[in-house]
């Protein structure tokens, strides 16, 4: 009966089934901090590639920046502003700006604003003054702009009042143009700086 009571000892042992619970609990843990590492570190990829676009987005958004070249020249009849006219650049490193004003989907908008009047698209003319003969503002080429105030807006422009335009190119930032009118409107040509 010894010997059978040694036997069952034996088979009760558990030093060698302890030593297996342990190993499995460590695959345990090691393919856990593997999931783990690899969920941080896609979303730490996916989060790096969004603010990437978001970098490049807005680089996108600033390049198409226009500037006014000289000064927004006024026409009048001696009592109110009929026509406004002004140059046109490309700011330092600037995408090319489509200008033409018969290209209803891909074009430069002009918005005319100011207290009591708000047109979203006016009709507008350019000619180019220095470039290579397309509609296309492109670096180092001046385009002047003129606008029929009295006849797109309708709207009177005399004097001490404040209007603005904005230029929206298809991309890139918007360009606004706010001026006052002098106290007297009487002249012919008034540069409006």
């Amino acid at each position: 009966m010894s010997r059978l009571m040694q036997l069952v000892r034996r088979l009760r042992d558990d030093r060698g089934i302890t030593g297996l619970e342990t190993a499995i609990v460590l695959i345990a843990f090691v393919v856990v901090a593997a999931v783990f590492a690899f969920v941080v570190l896609s979303t730490g990829l996916f989060s790096s590639e969004r603010g990437k676009e978001t970098v490049y987005a807005g680089l996108a958004k600033t390049r198409g920046s226009m500037t006014l070249t000289g000064g927004l020249i006024a026409d009048s009849n001696g009592t109110n502003v009929t026509d406004v006219t002004f140059g046109l650049t490309l700011a330092a490193g600037g995408d090319s700006v489509n200008l033409d004003s018969t290209d209803v989907s891909n074009r430069m908008v002009i918005s005319y604003i100011d207290d009591g009047i708000h047109v979203n698209n006016v009709d507008y003319t350019t000619t180019e003054v220095l470039g290579d003969g397309d509609n296309l503002l492109e670096p180092g080429e001046l385009a002047e702009v003129a606008i029929a105030i009295a006849t797109e807006c309708a709207c009177t422009i005399g004097e001490n009042h404040t209007f603005t335009l904005e230029l929206k190119p298809p991309s890139g930032s918007v360009l606004v143009v706010q001026r006052t009118t002098p106290a007297s409107v009487t002249e012919t040509v008034i540069n409006l700086n």
